[in-house]
C-alpha cells in the first residue's frame, strides 16, 4: 500500500469550484445529471477502448447504481465504466478539463467510430460540491490491478491513497449537506427526490440507472390480507427516447402522454411534429403545438424553450435559443451531437450550429402550421384564437419568414360576416383595377361597417379588412406589403380609387365646389382652429357629411386609445376635416353662411360636423361638453 498523499487543487480549479457552488449552476439538483453523465461517458470509453486494447477488461452487464443511506446522509453512485489509475486521478480531478474525453473523441474520429460521449469528467464532477460536505471517490481502471481512493471537502486540498477495490469502475460517495428547501437544496436522501431528478434529467441514458426502493405488496386474501415491505432494485430510467423512434412505432397515446409529462398540460396537444435533420448538422426533434395558450404566454416574463438533449442527456430544460421568441408556445425536445456547450451546459454558445437548428426548426413549424391552415381550417382557426398574437409578433419581427408568417394571419373582413380571411384569399378576390389591400381599425365590426371611411370603398365593391384588434394596425405597418400589394388604411392619406377619367371628373367637381362654397371652408376652419389641421371638400364620401383623415403614418384613433390606456404617450397630431360637398347639410350650411357669414350657429355646426366625424372614426372628443352644448343649441333652434 502506498502512503496517503495530500495535493492542492490548481488555482483555476479552486476558482471553478467556487463558481460552481455559488453561481454557475442555477439548479443544484443537476449535480446528479453531471455524475450520471460522467458514468455513462466512462462506460462508453471502456467499451470503445476494449475493442482494440485486450488489456481492457470488458463488462457484459453495464449499469449505473445509486444507493441511499438515510442514517448517514450519504448518497453513492457506482458505475461499470473505464475507471482511473492513480496518475489519472491526480491529473484529471486536480486540473480542469483533463478527463481525456477530448483525446478519446479524436481517436474515435480517426477510427471512424461514432459513440455516445459527452462532457468532461473534471468539470461536471465538481458540481457535486454544491450538495456534499465531503466527496469520496473509489476508482479502478479496467487494466489496473489496484484501485485509488480520492477524498476532499472542496476546501482547497484533496488526498489520494491506494484502495483495494475488487471491481473495475468508479464509486462516488457523497456525504450530503443538510437539506435546505428554502435555499434550493432538496433532500437527496429522499428516494422520491432522487428518482424524480433522474427521470427529469437522465431518463434516456443508454444504460440502466438502478436504485433499491421500498416496495409494499399485499399478500393473502380477505381477512388474512396484509401489507409486506420489501427492498427491490428498480430501473429509474426508460432508456427509450420516444423522439428517436420511427413514427410508425409510436402510438398516438404515447405521444400524448409524453407531451403531458413534458408540459404538465391536462389536454392532448393540437399537433405533433416529428422532424429529423440530416446532413452537415444532424439532429432529431419532437415538437408539440398545444391547444391552449398558457395564461402568461404574452407576459414579458414568460420563458419558453425546448428541452435540449445531447447524447441522451438533458442539457437544458428550456433552451430559448433554439426557437425565435414568437414561437415560445411550442413544446418539445431536440437532440443533437453537434451542439457546442459552455462549461455548465446551461447556456448554449451562439454559433453556426445553433443558427442552423433554429432555422430548421422554425421553417418546419411554419410549414406545418401552413399545412394545418390549408387542410384543416377550423382546427387552425381554433389555434389562431389562442396563438394569433404570437404569429403577428413573428410577422412583424422575423424578416426572413415574414411572407409565410403573414400568410398565416387571419382577419375579419367585409367579405363575410362570420368567416375570417387570409391575405392570400383577400388578394384572390381583389378587383382587376384594385391596387392596395384596404383596412380600417375600430372597436367593433358594427362601428367599422358604418364608418364614413368605407363608403367609397364599398361603393367600388372593394373588400376591407376590419382590424378589431388595435395592434393589427401596427402589424400591417411593419409588414408593409404582401405578395406585392401594399396595405392602405381607409382613414389615412388620400384614397386613390378612381381611374384617370373619373379622377378628372372628381377634380372638376371639387373645383366647382371650392368656387361656389369655398368661403364656408374658411369659416369652419376658423371655428375649429385648435382642433383640425385643415378643412377641405372631398369626393370619397357618399352618404356621410364629414370625416376626419390622418396622415399616412399617424396611428388610428382606436390604436391611440389603446396605447393611452397602457400608459404610452402618443404625440398629438391634428387631422384634416373633409366635407362632403354633395350632402344636404353642407348645402344648407353654406346657405346660412352666404346669408350671414357671422351667424353664431356656424360655430355650433362646425363642432357638430367635427364631432360626428371623430365619433364615427372611433376617436374620443377632447371637449365633450363643447360638442354637447353645440348639439343642444342646434336641436333647440330646430324645434323653435
Amino acid at each position: 500500500m502506498s502512503a496517503t498523499q495530500t495535493f492542492e487543487f490548481q488555482a483555476e480549479t479552486r476558482q471553478l469550484m467556487d463558481l460552481m457552488i455559488h453561481s454557475i449552476y442555477s439548479n443544484k439538483e443537476i449535480f446528479l445529471r453531471e455524475l450520471i453523465s460522467n458514468a455513462s461517458d466512462a462506460i462508453d470509453k471502456r467499451k470503445f477502448l476494449g475493442l482494440t486494447d485486450k488489456t481492457i477488461i470488458q463488462e457484459s452487464n453495464n449499469f449505473i447504481r445509486i444507493e441511499i443511506d438515510k442514517a448517514a446522509r450519504r448518497l453513492t453512485l457506482t458505475d461499470t465504466g473505464i475507471g482511473m489509475n492513480r496518475d489519472e486521478v491526480v491529473t484529471n480531478i486536480g486540473t480542469i478539463a483533463k478527463s481525456g474525453t477530448k483525446e478519446i473523441l479524436e481517436q474515435m474520429k480517426s477510427a471512424g467510430n461514432a459513440a455516445d460521449l459527452i462532457g468532461q469528467f473534471g468539470v461536471g464532477f465538481y458540481s457535486a460540491f454544491m450538495v456534499a460536505e465531503k466527496i469520496t471517490m473509489l476508482t479502478r481502471r479496467a487494466d489496473s490491478p489496484t484501485g485509488v481512493r480520492w477524498v476532499s471537502t472542496g476546501a482547497g486540498t484533496y488526498t489520494v491513497d491506494e484502495e483495494d477495490k475488487p471491481t473495475v469502475g468508479t464509486t462516488i460517495i457523497l456525504d450530503l449537506k443538510p437539506a435546505d428547501a428554502e435555499n434550493g437544496l432538496p433532500d437527496f436522501c429522499d428516494e422520491f427526490v432522487v428518482e424524480s431528478t433522474v427521470k427529469k434529467y437522465s431518463d434516456f441514458i443508454a444504460y440502466p440507472i438502478l436504485m433499491k426502493k421500498e416496495v409494499f405488496k399485499t399478500v393473502g386474501e380477505g381477512e388474512n390480507a396484509k401489507s409486506e415491505k420489501s427492498i427491490e432494485e428498480a430501473t429509474l430510467n426508460s432508456m427509450k427516447p420516444i423522439w428517436t423512434r420511427a413514427k410508425s412505432d409510436v402510438k398516438d397515446e404515447e405521444y400524448n402522454e409524453f407531451y403531458k409529462h413534458l408540459s404538465h398540460d391536462w389536454e392532448d396537444p393540437l399537433k405533433v411534429i416529428n422532424y429529423r435533420a440530416e446532413g452537415r448538422i444532424e439532429y432529431v426533434s419532437l415538437l408539440y403545438i398545444p391547444k391552449r395558450a398558457p395564461f402568461d404566454l404574452y407576459y414579458t416574463s414568460f420563458k419558453g424553450g425546448l428541452q435540449l438533449y445531447v447524447k441522451k442527456v438533458l442539457i437544458l430544460e428550456k433552451a430559448e435559443e433554439l426557437l425565435p421568441r414568437y414561437l415560445r408556445f411550442v413544446k418539445g425536445v431536440v437532440e443533437s451531437a453537434d451542439l457546442p456547450l459552455n462549461i455548465s451546459r446551461e447556456i448554449l454558445q451562439q454559433d453556426r450550429h445553433i443558427a442552423a437548428v433554429r432555422k430548421g426548426l422554425t421553417t418546419k413549424i411554419i410549414s406545418e402550421l401552413t399545412a394545418l391552415m390549408e387542410k384543416e381550417r377550423d382546427k387552425f382557426a381554433d389555434f389562431y384564437k389562442e396563438f394569433g398574437p404570437a404569429l403577428k409578433e413573428g410577422a412583424s419581427t422575423d424578416y426572413e419568414h415574414k411572407e409565410k408568417l403573414s400568410g398565416l394571419l387571419l382577419f375579419a373582413s367585409s367579405n363575410d360576416a362570420e368567416k375570417t380571411t387570409t391575405l392570400k384569399e383577400y388578394i384572390s378576390r381583389m378587383k382587376p383595377e384594385q391596387k392596395d389591400i384596404y383596412y380600417l381599425s375600430g372597436e367593433s365590426r358594427l362601428t367599422l361597417e358604418n364608418s364614413p371611411h368605407t363608403e367609397s370603398l364599398r361603393a367600388k365593391g372593394y373588400e376591407i379588412l376590419y382590424l378589431i384588434d388595435a395592434y393589427d394596425e401596427i402589424v400591417l405597418q411593419n409588414i408593409g406589403e404582401f405578395d406585392g400589394k401594399k396595405f392602405k388604411s381607409a382613414s389615412k392619406g388620400e384614397l386613390d380609387l378612381a381611374d384617370e377619367k373619373q379622377k378628372e371628373k372628381d377634380t372638376e367637381k371639387l373645383k366647382e365646389a371650392d368656387k361656389a362654397m369655398g368661403p364656408l371652408l374658411g369659416s369652419l376652419k376658423e371655428h375649429l382652429k385648435d382642433q383640425v389641421k385643415e378643412v377641405k371638400f372631398t369626393s370619397v364620401l357618399v352618404s356621410a357629411p364629414s370625416r376626419v383623415v390622418g396622415e399616412e403614418f399617424d396611428v388610428s384613433p382606436y390604436l391611440e386609445k389603446i396605447l393611452s390606456r397602457n400608459g404610452e404617450k402618443v404625440p398629438p397630431r391634428l387631422k384634416t376635416l373633409e366635407i362632403n360637398p354633395e350632402h344636404e347639410i353642407t348645402k344648407k350650411l353654406f346657405a346660412l353662411y352666404d346669408k350671414n357669414p357671422g351667424a353664431a350657429e356656424l360655430a355650433d355646426y362646425a363642432q357638430i360636423l367635427y364631432g360626428h366625424a371623430v365619433i364615427a372614426d372611433g376617436g374620443e372628443l377632447k371637449d365633450v361638453a363643447r360638442f354637447n352644448k353645440a348639439l343642444l343649441a342646434v336641436a333647440t333652434k330646430g324645434l323653435g
